[in-house]
């Protein structure tokens, strides 16, 4: 082989090796740019914060539609009892119908002339017609009856059919919120696993410390407070309202878990109706449903009791323990605390009972 066509062999060898080189280091300069840069742990808190927040809206939107599922629910098994009860009035009616037929059948067989010559007693025949008579009117009658029935038993199984349906769209929708919440949640694990395992551990410890101060926080069974607590607002409370600020103050350090009420774990709307419930007062799972219940306040009227709102549409709710502070379950990845009113944005406030 000549020297000239060894060289053009090594030059088109070094041309594709060089192309290779670089097109590989193009693919990896444009992998290296499409993938997400690891935060830093700054970074990491607040996206993560942001997403368990969003996780907690869609939480509480779920939860908004408890009260449509429930009195839907009520109306379903309401309509279904009618039906039963209407069914058997129908079957009654229908054996009624039945027994006249047979009834009727047994003296139709010949004209009621043929009958009345050929019978050996004519008065006794002739009281037996009028018995016969009397039968075809009860047979008209029953009909009616069943016509009655039936057409009322064909409506109530309509509005079941269209009550069922309704409930439906509602637990879809409902699902679809729960899934929310399940997606942010999963990305803000995902957040998370960019961390170092020392960073994760560190965020651990921080909610594990919070949590911790929070149980040390709490009062005692007989209402007395216990621990460290000279940061703690002391401001009144008396009656139901005095139960329901230590119920929810004897929460503290307990875990946000979307859609508890209790006893160990909670969401924001759990907590509060928990707290109230054990002053006697109900109140329903969803924050913005509680606004509505009791009379609604001003901001300057605020009283140790009492429920304030956040955002808009509402979203959030804490019970208010006095000097601008409450008591609340802040969101997923932390546990009932204290905090001021002014750390989210007001919404409103309503007093139970």
């Amino acid at each position: 082989m000549s020297i000239g066509r060894i060289n053009r062999t090594k030059g088109i060898a070094l041309a594709a090796i060089t192309s290779t080189a670089v097109a590989a280091g193009v693919i990896f300069i444009q992998g290296a740019a499409g993938a997400d840069p690891k935060p830093t742990l700054d970074e990491a808190k607040k996206q993560v914060a942001e997403l368990q927040h969003q996780a907690e809206v869609a939480g509480e939107s779920a939860n908004d539609l408890r009260g449509q599922i429930s009195a839907s629910t009520v109306r379903v098994k309401a309509l279904q009892a009618g039906i039963a009860k209407q069914q058997a009035q129908v079957d009654a009616v229908k054996r009624q119908i039945g027994s006249l037929a047979v009834a009727g059948y047994q003296t139709s067989g010949i004209s009621t002339t043929a009958q009345l010559l050929l019978s050996n007693n004519p008065d006794q025949f002739l009281s037996q017609a009028s018995t016969a008579q009397a039968f075809a009117g009860q047979q008209t009658s029953a009909l009616r009856r069943y016509q009655v029935a039936q057409g009322k038993l064909t409506d109530l199984q309509a509005s079941e059919q269209t009550e069922l349906a309704a409930l439906q769209a509602v637990q879809a929708k409902q699902d679809a919120f729960k899934k929310q919440v399940q997606a942010n949640l999963d990305k803000a694990e995902g957040v998370l696993d960019k961390l170092s395992d020392a960073e994760r551990r560190r965020i651990e410890q921080e909610n594990e410390k919070e949590a911790e101060e929070a149980r040390a926080q709490r009062p005692s069974r007989d209402g007395e407070r216990t621990g460290d607590d000279e940061d703690l607002p002391n401001v009144p409370a008396s009656g139901r309202a005095k139960i329901a600020v230590n119920a929810a103050l004897s929460q503290m350090g307990d875990p946000y878990v979307w859609g508890a009420e209790g006893p160990n774990s909670y969401d924001c709307s759990g907590l509060t109706l928990y707290a109230w419930g054990k002053a006697g007062v109900s109140l329903p799972h969803s924050s913005k449903a509680q606004i509505n219940e009791g009379r609604r306040i001003s901001k300057s009227e605020l009283m140790p009791g009492d429920l304030v709102f956040f955002y808009s549409p509402i979203t959030h709710v804490g019970m208010y323990i006095g000097n601008g502070r409450m008591v609340h379950a802040p969101r997923p990845g932390k546990s009932v605390t204290i905090t001021s009113i002014d750390t989210m944005p007001y919404s409103g406030a309503s007093r139970p009972g």
